[in-house]
């Protein structure tokens, strides 16, 4: 139970008597204007949420000593801690989270165009080195039924399933694609503030995964939605465009075994909420094949550099996830190859437009460039080295 001094203790005593549990300890969150000392709330005072056993913690508290951001801290906490946490007019439960049968690492992230799957990626290729390691990627243009991926797909073949009315550039498939290990596509629908799905096939994703009898799961989230799975050591993606001490963020950090910056978060918050290592990454686009020189037009999402490329660059775009800019923009571009991400439009636009006009088209990478990520990555989930 939650509770502040800006309450009077015996009104605090009453809402106590009157409510449907079976209370445990009272936490005192701040405030004193009507403490008068030594106030008895009815119940033991007790510091953190965890020093008495509980199955649910209740906010009698209210502004000014929680506003907000406050309130979502404590409510991360009580969430990490697995326990719902209610008041007044809100009630946040804990993700649902289903046992993985074999060890697993999710790489979770603040939300869209963090990086995360640029990360899922790095992180399979590298501990694939002395593991045989499968991802499980969820999206929300992912397949209706587990698709696994024991080889990465052609261009040829990303093209066909974008003319049969899939989501050619799910994030499954640029795993699929750049990482060189197998990689089971799933779906979801939908995210909570806690990072909960309203629908997804993932569980049955992992199943499929297993089957492949791998050492190790990465899991790759969505966005913000968390993948609903126990994972044995998280890796929380994020960067200036994600206030970790907004919403459920801390919630995320709280999970979470490493933290992986790709640009400008705030360090010193993160560990704030968490003595946690913060290592900064950037994203460097890398051509699936040599540009030789050649004039190209790049297509990306974000902002990623593109000063180190071995090409003649007469066009960029960040509108890949913008088609109608897109579109317009494509009339006025000359090229010989087009380089792009596998993501938004990539092949449904950049690809197609290629295609009719015999341009080349270029894949591209996001290489994750950190100084001792690699080194953290091997301790995070303790697998036994293959032979």
């Amino acid at each position: 139970m939650l509770v502040d001094g800006e309450h009077y203790a015996p009104v605090v005593r009453d809402a106590l008597a009157a409510l449907p549990y079976e209370v445990a300890g009272a936490l005192l969150v701040g405030g004193t204007e009507k403490l008068r000392g030594g106030d008895d709330y009815g119940v033991p005072l007790v510091t953190e949420l965890d020093e008495v056993g509980v199955d649910i913690v209740v906010d009698l508290s209210d502004e000014p000593v929680l506003g907000p951001r406050e309130r979502f801290l404590w409510a991360s906490r009580a969430l990490a801690l697995g326990l719902p946490y209610v008041g007044a007019d809100f009630r946040f439960e804990p993700p649902v989270l289903h046992e993985a049968p074999v060890p697993s690492l999710a790489v979770i992230g603040t939300g869209k165009r963090v990086g995360k799957t640029a990360v899922t990626g790095h992180v399979a290729r590298r501990l694939a080195r002395d593991r045989d390691v499968v991802v499980v990627s969820m999206g929300r243009g992912g397949p209706a039924e587990p698709e696994v991926r024991r080889t990465a797909p052609t261009l040829d073949d990303l093209v066909a399933l974008a003319r049969a009315g899939r989501h050619a550039a799910s994030d499954y498939l640029e795993t699929a694609v750049f990482a060189g290990v197998p990689t089971v596509g799933c779906r979801r629908a939908g995210g909570g503030l806690a990072g909960a799905t309203v629908d997804s096939n993932v569980l049955e994703g992992v199943h499929a995964a297993a089957a492949l009898e791998p050492d190790l799961l990465v899991l790759d989230g969505s966005g913000a939605a968390l993948p609903p799975i126990a994972a044995h050591a998280r890796i929380l993606v994020t960067n200036a465009d994600h206030d970790v001490r907004e919403g459920l963020n801390a919630y995320r950090v709280l999970l979470s075994d490493l933290v992986v910056d790709t640009g400008g978060a705030d360090h010193g918050a993160i560990r704030e909420i968490k003595d946690v290592p913060v290592v900064r990454a950037e994203l460097r686009l890398r051509p699936a094949e040599p540009l030789r020189g050649r004039r190209t037009a790049i297509f990306t999402t974000g902002g990623a550099p593109t000063g180190h490329l071995d090409a003649d660059v007469v066009h960029v775009s960040r509108n890949l996830a913008r088609r109608a800019l897109l579109r317009a923009e494509l009339d006025g571009v000359h090229a010989e190859v087009y380089l792009v991400e596998l993501k938004a439009a990539a092949i449904d636009v950049v690809a197609e437009v290629a295609l009719a006009r015999g341009v080349e088209v270029v894949l591209a990478a996001n290489d994750v460039v950190a100084n001792g990520l690699d080194e953290l990555l091997p301790g995070l989930v303790p697998v036994p080295v293959r032979a």
